[in-house]
């Protein structure tokens, strides 16, 4: 199923002295086990900048609901949402049903804002109130799947049953088993009549989170810190406000990505948001985990999908998505960059990955060396051995080759290196051989493989007692900033050469490709630097 194209209305709204694109509300959840920790974790929910709190009242112990209750609605620095969720829902209580009902009754005479019902006895609970309830409280009738997202049709039936109920506001949240899923929590979020909180959970279900203001959500939930959250893959306070600059996006607002899996690590999230920001281009770029990219571009052809960046593992399946292909992206068999033409929708993909990374080695081979941009590439006649046989590795040997290097490629599996090596009239060894191969002192050494990243960082491609041959090292890897196979090429007396670098120049590239306006190169760097 695809994501057909919709347009809401775009309206800015001016709340106090902020200016907002949606009135997607973010709810902090309040999960801790007494009273005074709740009221601690309300003012930093105020502080964070959050819009209501969910009180979680099954995390407390000894619950006493008519006197924390009292204390904790009327105490709250912001509006509240009186949450009691039974295990059999996925929450904490366990104990008499009645009762738990009876809190949330109880909760409403107190003056909670909103309070949480399950669908699974909504219509008793309904039944139980008395004639006349609360005017200012709204209910909230849930719906937890914590297996899978079904399909659009049974989400709308789904929400004709909350409605049927009485519900004030709709909220189903599903769980992603594939990045896809999230379009169908769009579909019907979008065409909605009544108010809706349509979220999935899971880290495939980020951008749901993230999208809610896109696609009109009621509320999307924010912890007060990482870890400490109340559904699987729910982003922080901070991050939605900070990271994604939530309160500027839009029906309108176009949307990127940087594809791979796995892709929690990745920083591009936080230079292309605070790029987008500073050039007040309405756009919002999200980390997207995808398990199968046809797939995924199938179903996110509408054409606010704007572009992505391309990193391991789908540079090469990116490009067999591609309505039309850039010769040199082509000729290296992968992407790194795919732009949505706007006027008939085509996918255009480009390989900027041989740019970032040459010029990187190059500044620095031209720095060691005392060079000039006038005496040519410092890579001429040099052996440029490359680990790993993918996408990058593909870019880099053809960019040291178009530069004039002798290419020796190196790969888990010799087939592989032996295929990209014939096409750039070079040498293929094992990675076995690599810790023997010396036919002279002074070579370069790059690594485009994950080895080293992010959480594995003492993991190592090469031997240490090989890296005394070579006068350059770049690795490819840039969470950490540091890798062991760097911090040992340095030690062995190496210039080295950071993943980040090569990160940086093509984000000033891919900046340009995907607004049309000039990259600001500083606030790249800044955020880099902090970041890493």
């Amino acid at each position: 199923m695809a994501l057909e194209s919709f347009q809401l209305p775009i309206t800015d709204f001016h709340i106090g002295n902020e200016t907002r694109r949606n009135l997607v509300l973010i709810c902090v959840p309040i999960m801790a086990e007494s009273v005074d920790q709740m009221l601690v974790q309300m003012q930093k929910a105020k502080d964070f900048g959050g819009d209501l709190v969910e009180l979680r009242v099954d995390f407390l112990k000894n619950f006493v609901p008519r006197q924390d209750l009292d204390i904790l609605i009327k105490q709250a620095p912001l509006p509240t949402l009186v949450t009691y969720r039974p295990r059999w829902e996925g929450g904490q209580y366990d104990g008499d049903e009645s009762k738990r009902r009876e809190a949330l009754r109880l909760a409403m005479e107190l003056g909670a804002d909103y309070i949480d019902i399950e669908l699974k006895v909504a219509h008793d609970f309904f039944n139980s109130l008395p004639g006349k309830r609360p005017e200012k409280v709204k209910i909230i009738v849930s719906s937890h799947n914590y297996e899978r997202t079904p399909s659009v049709k049974e989400l709308s039936h789904l929400v004709a049953r909350i409605q049927a109920t009485g519900a004030d506001i709709v909220k189903i949240a599903t769980t992603a088993v594939d990045i896809i899923d999230n379009a169908r929590i769009f579909q019907v979020l979008v065409h909605s009549q009544v108010p809706m909180i349509g979220l999935v959970m899971g880290e495939r279900g980020l951008m749901s989170r993230i999208l809610a203001a896109k696609f009109g959500g009621f509320l999307t939930f924010g912890s007060l810190e990482a870890g400490l959250v109340s559904a699987p893959g729910q982003p922080t306070v901070k991050e939605l406000l900070d990271l994604y600059n939530m309160r500027l996006i839009g029906p309108d607002t176009k949307v990127y990505g940087v594809i791979g899996n796995p892709i929690g690590h990745s920083k591009s999230p936080h230079i292309y948001n605070a790029s987008f920001k500073s050039s007040s281009f309405n756009g919002i770029y999200l980390p997207l985990l995808v398990d199968d990219v046809s797939t995924f571009i199938t179903t996110y052809s509408a054409p606010d999908f704007a572009g992505y960046s391309y990193t391991i593992p789908h540079k090469e399946a990116g490009l067999k998505c591609c309505d039309e292909v850039d010769p040199i992206a082509k000729a290296i068999g992968a992407i790194s960059c795919m732009i949505k033409r706007s006027t008939e929708g085509k996918l255009i993909g480009y390989n900027i990955d041989y740019l970032g990374g040459i010029a990187a080695i190059e500044e620095e081979l031209r720095v060691s060396n005392g060079a000039t941009l006038a005496s040519g590439s410092p890579l001429a006649g040099k052996t440029f051995v490359i680990i790993g046989a993918g996408g990058a590795g593909k870019a880099l040997a053809y960019g040291a080759y178009e530069k004039g290097a002798r290419i020796v490629v190196a790969n888990r599996t010799y087939d592989k290196a032996k295929e990209l090596a014939s096409k750039v009239r070079g040498q293929a060894l094992t990675l076995a051989e690599l810790n023997d191969f010396c036919p002279e002192e002074g070579m370069i050494l790059v690594n485009t493989t994950p080895v080293g990243m992010e959480p594995r960082t003492e993991e190592t491609p090469v031997s240490k007692e090989t890296l005394k041959h070579y006068s350059l090292v770049f690795d490819a890897v840039y969470t950490p900033k540091l890798t062991r196979l760097l911090r040992e090429a340095k030690q062995s007396g190496a210039t080295i050469v950071y993943g980040t670098e090569m990160f940086i120049n093509q984000a000033f590239i891919q900046f340009e490709m995907f607004t049309g306006l000039p990259a600001p190169k500083q606030l790249i760097r800044d955020v880099l630097a902090i970041t890493t």
